[in-house]
This record gives C-alpha cells, sequence and structure tokens, in this order.
C-alpha cells in the first residue's frame, strides 16, 4: 500500500488525471487502497478497478463510501446485476465504467450497456491476453465508433500506443505497468501525457511476432526468463566460455557420443543466422568443438553454441569474443566418426531441446523456451524486468529487499 500511494503521487506529478485502484491491489488490501488513494489524492478521481460480476449495488457502495469516484465492473455480469450497479452508482454520485474483458461478442455487447446506461466502456486486453499477441489499439477500433459512450483503452499501453489511442478516439487512456513499473514513474507519466497531446494515428512501429519475440528476448536476462517460466527452462552445469556476450536464437540440435566430433562440426553447415547448436556430447574429458569450429559459426553468421560437454581452445575463443556455452573445459578431441544424429530432440544441461526451440544464454547461463510458448514468455520475461527496475529503484532510495517486498506480511505462515 505504502507503494502504491508513492506511486500515485509520481504519477499525479506526471500528469495522471486519475487514479486508479487495480483489482490485484483491492484484493491485497481490500477498500483500505481505495480509501488511503484518496486520502493522499483528495482532488484526484479514484477509479476502483473492483472487476464486479454479482452483488452489483453491493460492492459500488463499497467503493464509493471508501472514495472511488469510478466504479469498474464487468461486461460479462448479468444485466441485473449492472442495472443495480447504475442505480446504487446514482445514488452514491458516482461513474460506472463496464470492463470488456473477456466479453465473447464485444460489438453487441457494448450496444447493449450503451443503452443500459453506463458512463463508460472500456475496451481492455488483459495481461495473459496480451502475452499472446492481442493488440488493444487494433480491439479499440472495433469498439470505438459502434457506441456513443465515451471509451476507455486498457492493456499494455505505451508511449506510441498511448498516442494512437487518442487519435483513434479513445476518451480515457489507462496506463499499468509501462508507468507504475518504470525506475521513473514521474518521467513515464510525463511521456505518456505528451504523447496522448500529440496524438496521431500509426505511431506505433509494427513488428511481426517473431521480430518482437527475438527483440525482447535480446532485452531480457536468463533470470527474467527464468522467472517468467516459473524457475523451469535453466540448463544446469553450463557455463559461458566468454563472459559479456549475449546469444538468442532456435536450435540446432545434435546427438553426438564420446569422443566423436563429426556431427557436432556437420551442424555448422546445416544451421545458419538466427540459429544455436546444441550439442549432446556426454563427456568432460574429450571436446567435440575448438577454436576453428567457432571460427566457422561466427564467419556463417550463427548466433552460438552449447555443449552438453567439454571444449578447447578456450584462449581462441574467447579471442573471437563469440558466445559458447559449455560444461567442461578438456584439451582432448575425439575422432571424426560420424556417429549420432541431427535435429532430432535431445537432452542437454538437463533440459529437452527440440529443433526450433528458443535458446537464450547470457552471463547466467543458458535457457531453452519452448518454440510454441517463446512469445508469451518473452512478452512474461519483460514484464518480470519492468517490476525488478521499479524494485531495485526503491532500493537506491534506501529500503532493503526485504521492506520492498514486505516479507513479514506475505511469506507463507
Amino acid at each position: 500500500m505504502d507503494r502504491a500511494v508513492q506511486i500515485a503521487k509520481e504519477a499525479v506529478e506526471g500528469g495522471a488525471d486519475w487514479i486508479e485502484a487495480g483489482t490485484p491491489l483491492i484484493k491485497s488490501e481490500g477498500m483500505n487502497a481505495v480509501r488511503e488513494l484518496k486520502k493522499a489524492l483528495p482532488e484526484k478521481k479514484i477509479v476502483a478497478d473492483m472487476k464486479t460480476v454479482d452483488t452489483g449495488a453491493m460492492e459500488v457502495e463499497m467503493a464509493a463510501k471508501a472514495g472511488a469516484g469510478v466504479v469498474a465492473i464487468l461486461a460479462a455480469s448479468d444485466d441485473s446485476t449492472i442495472e443495480d450497479a447504475l442505480r446504487a452508482a446514482r445514488q452514491f454520485g458516482v461513474e460506472i465504467m463496464v470492463d470488456l474483458l473477456g466479453a465473447p461478442d464485444p460489438v453487441a455487447r457494448s450496444k447493449e450497456l450503451e443503452a443500459l446506461g453506463v458512463d463508460y466502456i472500456c475496451v481492455h486486453v488483459g495481461i495473459d491476453q496480451q502475452m499472446m499477441g492481442r493488440d488493444t489499439i487494433d480491439f479499440l477500433k472495433v469498439i470505438v465508433d459502434k457506441v456513443k459512450v465515451p471509451v476507455a483503452v486498457a492493456g499494455g499501453i505505451d508511449i506510441a500506443s498511448a498516442s494512437e489511442a487518442v487519435a483513434s478516439g479513445a476518451s480515457v487512456v489507462i496506463v499499468g505497468g509501462n508507468i507504475v513499473r518504470s525506475a521513473g514513474v514521474t518521467d513515464s507519466a510525463l511521456a505518456i501525457r505528451r504523447s496522448m497531446n500529440e496524438a496521431r494515428p500509426g505511431a506505433r512501429k509494427r513488428m511481426s511476432m517473431d521480430e518482437e519475440l527475438v527483440s525482447i528476448l535480446r532485452e531480457v536476462s536468463t533470470p527474467n526468463i527464468s522467472d517468467a517460466m516459473h524457475r523451469k527452462g535453466a540448463m544446469r552445469d553450463i557455463t559461458p566460455i566468454n563472459i559479456g556476450v549475449k546469444m538468442v536464437g532456435t536450435a540446432v540440435t545434435v546427438q553426438t557420443f564420446e569422443g566423436d566430433w563429426a556431427k557436432s562440426v556437420e551442424a555448422i553447415d546445416v544451421a545458419g543466422p538466427g540459429n544455436v547448436i546444441v550439442i549432446y556430447n556426454g563427456s568432460r574429458y574429450i571436446s567435440p568443438w575448438g577454436g576453428l569450429a567457432t571460427l566457422s559459426c561466427k564467419n556463417k553468421g550463427i548466433e552460438g553454441v552449447v555443449i552438453d560437454g567439454a571444449v578447447r581452445d578456450v584462449d581462441e575463443i574467447r579471442d573471437q569474443k563469440y558466445p559458447v556455452f559449455a560444461s567442461a573445459v578438456s584439451p582432448n578431441a575425439g575422432e571424426p566418426k560420424g556417429m549420432g544424429e541431427m535435429n532430432a530432440e535431445i537432452t542437454c544441461g538437463g533440459q529437452a531441446v527440440r529443433p526450433g526451440d528458443y535458446i537464450v544464454g547470457d552471463d547466467c547461463g543458458v535457457v531453452v523456451i519452448p518454440r510454441e510458448r517463446a512469445y508469451e514468455i518473452a512478452r512474461r520475461a519483460k514484464e518480470v524486468e519492468k517490476t525488478e527496475s521499479r524494485l531495485y529503484e526503491e532500493i537506491k532510495r534506501g529500503k532493503t529487499l526485504s521492506q520492498v517486498a514486505n516479507l513479514e506480511k506475505w511469506e507463507k505462515k
């Protein structure tokens, strides 16, 4: 709660007109969340994001008496719930915003909500939907011309999409993580406010999902990715030969055997830009990889190499500043016997790796991301990074990690 109040004050300094008590905050702190925000910012309208689906009048009354000026409920609610919420809102002098999150037919439901007399309709792409690539502004454009009631927009809004949202007809722009999880809340809010004031269509540079995925994976760390995967995906006992070089790409897999380096080297001819060669060798004492193979990889533009086994010629590899990760170092090399196979599912560092899975390596190690969930996990890792950025800033201001995390309150009892 203390952090929420501080963030709210900083956001207002940056130009925020309203402050929303989000659903997780309300579930965490109850109506005290609304009460404390109103006490801290008495001149500002407080939005209580209740996500009500039942007992509409009761929850509106609770929020109104705590100091809310707008109460958000879900479009999936029965009409009777919305009508009762509206009656309570008129009694207590607050407004009703109805959130389209999860509505099966949002256009039809928007028209029904307008007929019921709601004050705002919120076009909302939830965090989990954003992780799967659903776009908030595209959703807004579907709704905004269908109703005359003011339309709010929420879900992953950043500087560029805030500008485009206003240009597309949004009356209210709701910004969450790109302000509250930033290291500088006031500066982030100022940037959003400026973009809204200079609203223009097409403000965003649209990337394909694959381009966005790779771009995000280059920004986040392997710890961010591990957190996003709930501590899964990290290879065991695989460490970088070169510190300070990052690797992102899709796997070309190699299964080989102790003393045989043929398939490892043949994989260089199969792989190309955007690929990472992932090798299971099984020996910490005989190397299937060295300096010549590394130079060949670098010349072809291959992203990097991961070896469950030994590597040699580390001085040459370090001179090349090329991403190579291995479980051991040994001067011994075997013979090119040609045993094994390429582009089959293998186990490397204790993790299953299939051809096409995403491999990310940095100074902390290597993680494997299943290809079918790669975009989602990249987006979730970015959210982890934003949260850590905010916590880092609070620790720089003098708090300890246990104080920021409020461990005594939230640890398991």
